[in-house]
């Protein structure tokens, strides 16, 4: 059966709306009609390079994952769940029976079958079929919208909160001021943190980050004529001291670094900048080799962190968060599209801004046949 409409990526800036057929869901699943999706960098970066590290787009594949939509169907041993619950989803379905899944740690399963990366596809459909378990009700105070949004918020629930581990009043950096690094600010406030700096090269970026979230923002000079990376880095680092108090131990140390830009420099000023005995994070992902300054991380005993999409008990606290009023994600979603104009929508999340020259932090694409009374 048809009626599925599916804006589906086909190679290297080739993307088409396809009719696929409805998905037969299991026992355990239950069939969603997406409302609302979110844009990700890393749906962006497949439609513009057709790839991302060994994740290749060889075959046709449906874009999206960042969604919430209303139950339309569920299946036979689905008890949480009915017809018409609205519901954001985790858009990762693991096997549960290896290592990592038994562990706690199934975002490391080595068989995911996550949304709109290759070759698995995406969200954004009239309809997505997922495990009933991966499904969470939503408040009645929170939108769908909101719902698409529990996705980059857990990314960064499982950044600050559950790799990082910050507890009240100790204080952060965070280098990049872009969805997930103030989503990162946002939940290290939420969390209690004392000080929280933002560090971007975009002073618009760096305003928007002091008003939502920040205590303090810095941007970072620019390079010297044949000057070294990890020279500048280390300069960097230097002068963020300087202008901000930052000390190497004590009070006025920096006890997490969350480094969520992906920029070899961001990563080494990071170091350099985290206190002795300080904890780092890397969420962004830029080039997949670098240079890091690694006597300083071992002389400073560093505990560096990957963090890697979300695990258990991150779409709950990211939904406790939100419903209780300490992270606000309306200011976030900068434009809203019709399904019809998902090509504008990764235009602009491509440019940055939109033709009429606002910048674009998030960009929000309803579902096909969204009415006026789907909320946003």
């Amino acid at each position: 059966m048809s009626n599925n409409p599916s804006f589906v990526l086909l190679g290297i800036n080739n993307v088409k709306y396809e009719e696929r057929p409805i998905p037969e869901i299991s026992d355990d699943e239950v069939l969603v009609t997406v409302k609302k999706t979110g844009i990700c960098g890393s749906d962006v970066h497949y439609m513009v390079a057709g790839r991302i590290g060994s994740f290749i787009v060889e075959n046709p594949m449906v874009l999206g994952h960042e969604s919430a939509g209303l139950v339309h169907q569920v299946g036979k041993k689905v008890k949480n769940l009915k017809v018409g619950d609205r519901v954001a989803m985790e858009p990762g379905a693991t096997c549960r029976i290896c290592e990592d899944c038994k562990k706690g740690r199934y975002e490391l399963c080595p068989d995911i079958i996550f949304a709109a990366t290759p070759p698995y596809d995406g969200t954004l459909a009239r309809y997505y079929r997922i495990p009933a378990d991966l499904c969470y009700k939503l408040p009645d105070q929170l939108t769908l919208e909101d719902g698409a949004m529990m996705e980059p918020l857990s990314v960064a629930i499982h950044s600050v909160a559950n790799t990082a581990g910050l507890r009240a009043n100790q204080t952060v950096v965070v280098f990049g001021a872009g969805p997930v690094g103030l989503l990162c600010m946002a939940v290290a406030k939420a969390l209690g943190a004392s000080r929280i700096i933002a560090v971007d090269i975009v002073p618009s970026r760096l305003e928007f980050a002091k008003n939502f979230a920040a205590t303090e923002t810095y941007v970072p000079p620019a390079m010297e004529p044949g000057e070294s990376k990890i020279a500048y880095s280390e300069r960097n680092a230097n002068l963020m001291k300087e202008k901000l108090g930052i000390e190497e131990r004590g009070k006025k140390s920096i006890d997490l670094v969350v480094e969520a830009s992906g920029a070899e420099v961001s990563i080494q000023t990071g170091i350099f900048i985290a206190r002795t005995g300080g904890t780092f994070v890397q969420v962004g992902m830029g080039a997949p080799e670098i240079v890091i300054p690694i006597t300083t991380l071992l002389c400073k005993e560093i505990n560096f962190k990957g963090s890697f999409r979300y695990g258990p008990g991150d779409y709950e606290l990211a939904i406790a968060l939100v419903s209780q009023g300490k992270i606000d994600l309306k200011p976030l979603v900068t434009h809203r599209y019709k399904f019809e104009n998902a090509v504008e929508a990764f235009a602009a999340t491509k440019a940055g801004k939109s033709p009429d020259g606002k910048p674009v932090i998030k960009a929000v694409i309803s579902g096909p046949d969204v009415s006026p009374d789907d909320l946003l």
